[in-house]
C-alpha cells in the first residue's frame, strides 16, 4: 500500500506531505489520508470538519485566516483542481520563528499535501482559474474563535506572486498587526 513521505518546513510542525497515487490504464487512485501513516508527525491525528474552497478567479486571495483555543485547529490541505500560491504565518506565542511565513505551491498535478498544526494563519493565491482545495480540520469552524491577518501587512511582508485579483471585504477589512500582538497560545 502506499507509503507517505513527508518534509519538515523550516516553521516547526508544518509538514509538505508527497502523496504517492497508484495508477494504471483506468485512472488514479490517491490515499488522502491515513491516521496510522500520520501518526509520526501527529499521533492521534483526528479530524472533526472536511470543507471544499471553490475560487474561480486566478489572483484571488483567501485568508490569512486562524482560530484561537479553545477552537485552535490544524489543517491538512490539497489542491484538488487548479494551483495555489499557499501561504502559512506562524503566530505561536514564544516560537522562535513567530511572524515567519513560508509558501508552498499546492496543485492538482504535483501529489503534495500540507499540515499546518495549531497556532498558525494560513491564506492562499490561486494561480490559475477555476481551483478546488480540500480542507480537513482538527476543530469545527467556531466564529467566536475565528481571527484573520491582512494579506498585504507591511509586518509580514509577503511576496503573492501576483496582483490581486478578488479579496473579500471580511479578509481586507483585518487589522494590521500592531506592536501589542503577542501571538497564539497553543
Amino acid at each position: 500500500m502506499d507509503v507517505v513521505n513527508w518534509r519538515s518546513t523550516p516553521l516547526a510542525g508544518v509538514y509538505e506531505i508527497q502523496l504517492t497515487p497508484n495508477g494504471d490504464a483506468r485512472g488514479r487512485f490517491t490515499r488522502l489520508f491515513c491516521e496510522q501513516e500520520l501518526a509520526a508527525i501527529r499521533p492521534g491525528l483526528h479530524f472533526t470538519q472536511i470543507n471544499l474552497s471553490e475560487t474561480r478567479v486566478r489572483g484571488t486571495v483567501r485568508g490569512l485566516h486562524y482560530q484561537v483555543p479553545p477552537a485552535a485547529e490544524a489543517k491538512l490541505i490539497r489542491c484538488l483542481r487548479g494551483r495555489v500560491h499557499d501561504v502559512v504565518v506562524d503566530l505561536r506565542t514564544g516560537s522562535p520563528t513567530f511572524l515567519h511565513w513560508q509558501w508552498v505551491e499546492l496543485a492538482d498535478d504535483n501529489d503534495l499535501a500540507l499540515f499546518i498544526p495549531e497556532g498558525f494563519a494560513h491564506g492562499f493565491q490561486t494561480l490559475t482559474d477555476e481551483v478546488d482545495l480540500l480542507y480537513m480540520h482538527t476543530t469545527p469552524w467556531t466564529p467566536a474563535s475565528e481571527h484573520g491577518l491582512r494579506h498585504d501587512d507591511p509586518r509580514l511582508a509577503i511576496t503573492w506572486p501576483l496582483p490581486v485579483a478578488m479579496l473579500s471585504e471580511r479578509d481586507g477589512g483585518y487589522s494590521l498587526i500592531d506592536s501589542d500582538f503577542r501571538g497564539v497560545r497553543t
